[in-house]
């Protein structure tokens, strides 16, 4: 094949901070066709999961970013956008029930909900949709998906019959639920999950331990919320015939979030860029490719553990194509590990000392990485 026919698959997450994942990609398809004008390049917008995931899937299957107006996590009015694609809504948890949506001074566990994530589906159910890929990082809550159920029509009762309606703090009062008026379009409907934490619900390294303190829990509240969540899966558990997921990977994410999905909506969690890829039929990008560039705002020791990177390496590496990792900056110390993950080479675009705030400007890092890459595949060619 001749070089300048040759076909490069151009696969970014975003640059965070500074570049989409697909404004990173077209600069560096800018790169590639300085060096190299005949190649065939193919940007193709990836995530992990979390924050970039709707705009990154939306831009790779061509649909469209909506907006509703739903609760934040603690019952302010906001307007949170999702995706959608033909019957597919992609959404981000963290758009309705993040962390961020809560002024520090006033995160508090015992009250947050995740209601406003049930009202984003349930607004995507009304519009059609039936298949479902939710990212849930960055929760603000420790409901175990009580909100979210209760938006979708779900109810849940205390010892007289009377509804609780509440935060982490109310789950304890639980011992019943009732389903009667769930929302017809769910139906049917089937959720794909993006969770890379293994937690279970309940326990030292379930949600309250582990992430209740960031959260705003104090060491009693964190206690406190770990009983109710315990007596929670119980009451799940008595009204599913004995069958408990509070212990399955992952039922701990989000406060919980993770086991609602999985209990009440027959939700499937996967590693998040593993959703992303599967979700964008990542591997039919990859036909007669010679080389796959791909990278992240930083490329460091975290890399190889579930970031977009290492997952578009192992796509590649199955189909036998060599990878070369970019990044905003690169962690030295993370060279000899990011090699021996598979990268066949890595590099910072960063050309000298500059302030953060210069490089984070989206003209400069786009400029950053159209000139690394560009560079990359001059060298490249000197083999030639």
């Amino acid at each position: 094949m001749e070089k300048e026919h040759e076909k490069i698959v151009l696969a970014f997450d975003s640059f965070k901070g500074s570049l989409s994942s697909i404004g990173v990609g077209e600069a560096a398809a800018r790169g590639v066709r300085k060096a190299l004008p005949g190649a065939e390049t193919v940007v193709v917008p990836v995530a992990d999961g979390g924050e970039g995931t709707v705009e990154a899937v939306v831009d790779a299957m061509g649909g469209e970013i909506v907006s509703a107006q739903v609760s934040d996590p603690l019952g302010n009015k906001i307007n949170a956008g999702y995706g959608i694609s033909g019957d597919t809504a992609i959404i981000e948890m963290a758009a309705a029930s993040g962390l961020p949506l809560v002024p520090a001074d006033k995160r508090n566990p015992w009250v947050t909900t995740s209601f406003g994530t049930g009202e984003l589906i349930r607004d995507a159910l009304l519009r059609g949709c039936r298949r479902f890929l939710i990212g849930i990082g960055g929760s603000a809550t420790n409901d175990a998906g009580t909100g979210m159920l209760r938006a979708l029509g779900f109810r849940f009762l205390d010892c007289n019959g009377v509804e609780i309606i509440g935060g982490g703090g109310a789950v304890g009062d639980i011992v019943s639920v009732d389903c009667t008026n769930v929302i017809p379009q769910l139906s049917g409907a089937t959720f794909t999950v993006a969770c890379d934490v293994t937690n279970p619900l309940t326990g030292p390294d379930g949600a309250s331990h582990v992430y209740g303190p960031q959260k705003g829990a104090d060491p009693g509240m964190v206690e406190a919320l770990d009983r109710s969540l315990a007596s929670f899966a119980k009451v799940v558990a008595d009204t599913r015939g004995g069958v408990d997921l509070s212990a399955q990977p992952g039922a701990g994410a989000a406060g919980g979030l993770g086991f609602a999905f999985l209990t009440f909506l027959g939700a499937t969690l996967e590693p998040g860029v593993e959703m992303v890829l599967d979700a964008i039929g990542f591997d039919s990008y990859l036909h007669g490719a010679t080389l796959v560039l791909t990278g992240e705002g930083r490329l460091d020791s975290q890399t190889p553990m579930g970031k977009t990177p290492a997952g578009v390496l192992r796509h590649a590496t199955r189909a036998g194509i060599n990878v070369i990792a970019v990044g905003g900056s690169l962690q030295p110390s993370a060279v000899p590990v990011l090699i021996k993950t598979g990268f066949k080479a890595v590099f910072p675009v960063i050309p000298s000392p500059m302030p953060l705030e210069e490089a984070l400007l989206p003209v400069v890092a786009a400029e950053n990485v159209e000139r690394t890459v560009e560079q990359i595949i001059r060298t490249l060619n000197l083999r030639k």
